[in-house]
């Protein structure tokens, strides 16, 4: 459960905990490595019956199933852009018999995922971007340092150049936001 105190030090120490951790880390009293659980996804009602309506919109003759070859305009009426190989997948996940047919079960299971896909993208987006306090596009050595200051953290320079050069895909010395989403995923801590 998240601490409800200061959201915005809450989401910076977990990203700073997320880009060092491959590296040793000071004594932190294990607050940064807080990690949720994650229930089952759920969709409000209002998103239920949003699916439900894109749905019924290819079921037109009312058998209770859309066929796979319309799952992808389906998703892009729920504003969607899924790639081919997005589409195989879920069509494999889904339709195990062949049928060719998807359930709305079928089709409510794809889209939860994709609207938590989505959410959580967006949240780590926006922790990138307290990073960045500069808005570069990018967290710098200086906007590491600012952030690890701010939350009280006692890093060297060194420990910090460490954090950058740990998730640094592309050699430049900074972060960017590919490199941010990466790392956050890989830590699963979003």
């Amino acid at each position: 459960m998240r601490k409800r105190s200061c959201p915005v030090r809450s989401r910076r120490r977990a990203a700073a905990a997320g880009m060092a951790s491959g590296l040793p880390q000071p004594s932190q009293g294990g607050t940064s490595q807080e990690q949720k659980e994650n229930p089952k996804p759920e969709l409000t009602e209002e998103e239920k019956r949003d699916v439900r309506e894109a749905f019924d919109l290819f079921d037109t003759d009312g058998p209770g199933y859309v066929d796979v070859k319309e799952l992808k305009v389906a998703m892009r009426a729920l504003g969607y852009e899924p790639r081919r190989e997005e589409i195989k997948k879920m069509v494999s996940d889904i339709d195990k018999e062949g049928t060719e047919k998807i359930s709305f079960s079928g089709f409510l299971r794809v889209i939860t995922q994709k609207m938590i896909e989505k959410d959580s993208k967006e949240e780590i987006l926006k922790v990138f971007k307290l990073f960045d306090d500069d808005e570069t596009g990018k967290i710098s050595f200086k906007n590491l340092k600012h952030t690890a200051r701010e939350l009280g953290e006692n890093l060297t320079d060194e420990e910090l150049q460490e954090m950058i050069d740990e998730v640094d895909g592309d050699g430049d010395g900074q972060v960017n936001e590919q490199e941010f989403l990466s790392i956050m995923n890989k830590t699963n801590l979003y």
